[in-house]
């Protein structure tokens, strides 16, 4: 029985393997090295941006940038406001505003933090992070019934703190799709036809 192809024949030579190699590769003159990033001594002597936000840009500048997967943020916004949660029922008697004051830069650093392939994952995890959060420091007493009554009754005390801290990841997301798609057109812009 004859096989039939499924792609269309590519007329014209035949590129050598080599030749579509990136530059990195292929070695010997085309294997330029760029750094990546810039080096630690660059970052020190960096130019010090003028006016009052100039230490606030160094500041977040030599901030950390992990990326992470949906998953990943909403792991890390559960997992840091446990924490929080804990650490508030501890120190300060389980305060709920306090907690929700907490929650609003876990949010932001949440919808910084998350890759630009899962943006829309970040005001979704935040809200199930916030209720994962609040167990440590909702009012509880003796079996089931009455934690989860103090869970409710929390997160309906607390829903301008849990509105706030989506709306500040959703707004960090809108802003940051944004600027990806603007960077993405001027990258295709460039780029030879």
């Amino acid at each position: 029985m004859e096989q039939h192809r499924t792609r269309p024949a590519q007329h014209g030579p035949r590129q050598s393997s080599r030749a579509t190699l990136p530059p990195q590769a292929r070695g010997g003159a085309a294997a330029v090295r760029r750094p990546v990033g810039r080096p630690v001594a660059a970052r020190a002597n960096a130019p010090k941006a003028a006016g009052a936000g100039g230490s606030a840009v160094r500041a977040v500048r030599g901030m950390p940038n992990p990326r992470l997967t949906g998953l990943g943020g909403g792991l890390f916004c559960g997992a840091v406001m446990t924490l929080l949660g804990g650490v508030d029922a501890l120190l300060f008697g389980a305060s709920l505003t306090l907690y929700g004051v907490l929650f609003l830069p876990v949010c932001l650093l949440t919808a910084c933090w998350v890759r630009g392939n899962d943006l829309l994952t970040a005001p979704v995890v935040v809200p199930i992070a916030f209720a994962v959060g609040l167990v440590t420091v909702a009012e509880s007493g003796d079996g089931l019934g009455s934690r989860l009554m103090g869970i409710v009754t929390a997160l309906a005390t607390e829903a301008g703190w849990l509105y706030g801290g989506t709306l500040v990841a959703g707004a960090t997301v809108i802003v940051r799709r944004i600027r990806l798609v603007r960077r993405r057109a001027a990258a295709r812009r460039r780029a030879p036809a």
